[in-house]
């Protein structure tokens, strides 16, 4: 007697009574594998950039913000350099006192007047000299690293030789004066003159700075521009004029904000300049004192830690300001262009 045997079920698919349990390492251990890659690939997208960029934020917040909150801590207190460990809690009356203070006042002024004028010279040469350097001059590529040479060099050895050379008995600039029939001026002692010869080693500084900072940003002007200038008939006055000026416009505004930030920040040449004592409190009558050598003198010569954060903290809110007057400054220009 024959007998008969199940038949397969359609499709093919095996007879589930012949499927046994599933294996290890088969679909049942796929899904948490995948599960683990995708949350890495998850980390790797979201977490390895922070991860890239927190160097910065460490380095920056440990040399950077953490001494600024500092500061800021400390100037509410009264704190002598002997003693930093005593604080005494005064509040915001370092700022008031710093406030009624006229050698504040002072050097907030000589800060300003230096500032204006260093920086409006210096300004005007360094937009001539990247003109200049704009065409094609022959050597245009040594006169690019002569223009950088003095911001290269020290500002101790720059201070020094201008000392010299603004000396009242045997200085070169007297002695040049002196063959145009005028008397030997005390650059030194005198407000204006001393002012001016603190300005004069700024500009000599930076001026190439300025220049090569307003050429790169010439070159990125469009050629067709100036092309098309030519073709209406303008005249290389007109054309830096109408072309080159609005094409900067940016760059301009960036080193206006760079050399107030620098002006603010003036310390190195007028403390050479005054060739000793008179140098950290800016002369016997403190005719070209800064705000950046009245927070020296408070902080190591008077010992008041407390008000010399105070003026630092000033001098960074001066700063705010400016940044605040740039954006606008940038906003409105680039609102007409």
């Amino acid at each position: 007697m024959a007998t008969s045997t199940p038949a397969a079920p359609t499709g093919g698919q095996p007879h589930p009574a012949s499927a046994g349990p599933p294996t290890k390492g088969g679909a049942g251990g796929e899904a948490p594998r995948q599960t683990r890659r995708n949350l890495l690939h998850r980390l790797d997208l979201k977490a390895v950039p922070y991860g890239f960029i927190a160097p910065f934020f460490l380095i920056f917040g440990a040399f950077g913000l953490y001494p600024l909150l500092y500061t800021f801590w400390i100037s509410l207190h009264r704190v002598e350099l002997s003693s930093m460990d005593t604080m005494e809690w005064r509040g915001l009356a370092n700022f008031t006192e710093l406030l009624e203070d006229d050698r504040f006042w002072n050097a907030l002024t000589n800060t300003f007047t230096i500032g204006v004028i260093s920086t409006v010279p210096q300004l005007l040469m360094a937009l001539g000299l990247a003109h200049l350097l704009n065409y094609h001059l022959r050597g245009s590529a040594f006169f690019r690293v002569a223009v950088l040479t003095p911001y290269a060099t020290s500002i101790g050895a720059a201070a020094l030789v201008f000392t010299m050379l603004f000396e009242r008995d045997f200085g070169m600039i007297n002695w040049g004066l002196g063959l145009l029939g005028i008397d030997n001026v005390d650059w030194e002692a005198q407000k204006w003159p001393a002012q001016l010869a603190i300005s004069t080693i700024v500009i000599w500084r930076w001026t190439g700075y300025n220049a090569l900072l307003y050429l790169a940003s010439m070159q990125a002007i469009p050629k067709d521009l100036y092309e098309a200038a030519a073709i209406d008939g303008a005249s290389r006055w007109q054309q830096f004029r109408t072309v080159t000026i609005p094409g900067i416009s940016a760059t301009i505004i960036f080193t206006i904000v760079l050399s107030t930030i620098g002006a603010t920040q003036l310390f190195g040449e007028p403390l050479i300049f005054g060739q000793g004592p008179n140098g950290i409190s800016g002369g016997a009558d403190n005719q070209y004192q800064t705000l950046g050598l009245l927070l020296y003198e408070e902080g190591w010569k008077n010992y008041q830690m407390g008000r010399a954060s105070a003026i630092a903290w000033a001098m960074f809110l001066i700063l705010i300001l400016v940044f605040v007057l740039q954006r606008v400054i940038a906003r409105v220009t680039s609102r007409k262009s």
